[in-house]
């Protein structure tokens, strides 16, 4: 499984690489026939193009994705202090298009310094916050972050009121490229909460 998991990071890496430049030029050449052929082309073309482009976005978003799971997978981490209050901080500068398109509502606790490593503890965020948005009910999204001292350990939460899901779900939603829902419904990738 250890070298299964390994073959996996290095194809994730190198494909990564060698696929985004030649996607990168179909995808220029795509949008370039669509701006200057648009006239000249009847519907059914100009819409087979549309399908294309799109196709080619998300493949370098899933290529993007593939990158970054590698990264994590193969950073090597360093356990210091972290003020966790300093990593939400930075999560919502991060995030502050989609917070402030959506007119989320982030609150939170006091939350604790704690040993971990700060850039992935960012990412960790990132991709929870991001979810919370981005699979809200028909309210304003409304997040609350926290965390409790057990023992000698902290358990942080995050809740939120959007759609939820069912629990038979719970053992697919952090393996690779696993949707819960289609392409029509939300857009990604699956790989965010493979990353968390």
């Amino acid at each position: 499984m250890a070298r299964s998991n390994q073959e996996l990071e290095q194809f994730a890496y190198v494909a990564s690489h060698d696929l985004r430049e030649p996607l990168r030029m179909i995808t220029s050449f795509l949008q370039l026939l669509e701006r200057r052929y648009t006239e000249q082309l009847d519907n059914d073309a100009n819409e087979f193009i549309g399908y294309a482009v799109d196709g080619a976005k998300r493949l370098d978003n899933m290529i993007k994705d593939l990158l970054q799971y590698s990264q994590v997978t193969r950073k090597k981490v360093t356990f210091l202090p972290v003020n966790s209050e300093l990593v939400l901080e930075q999560t919502l500068i991060n995030l502050k298009v989609p917070i402030d398109e959506n007119k989320a509502i982030i609150t939170h606790g006091s939350l604790p310094t704690i040993k971990g490593d700060a850039e992935l503890l960012v990412l960790l965020l990132q991709n929870l916050i991001s979810n919370s948005i981005k699979y809200r009910s028909d309210k304003t999204p409304k997040i609350d972050i926290s965390a409790k001292k057990e023992d000698n350990h902290y358990l942080f939460s995050i809740k939120d009121n959007g759609i939820g899901m069912s629990t038979k779900y719970l053992d697919r939603i952090f393996i690779i490229f696993q949707r819960l829902h289609t392409m029509d419904e939300f857009d990604g990738t699956g790989i965010g909460l493979a990353i968390a």
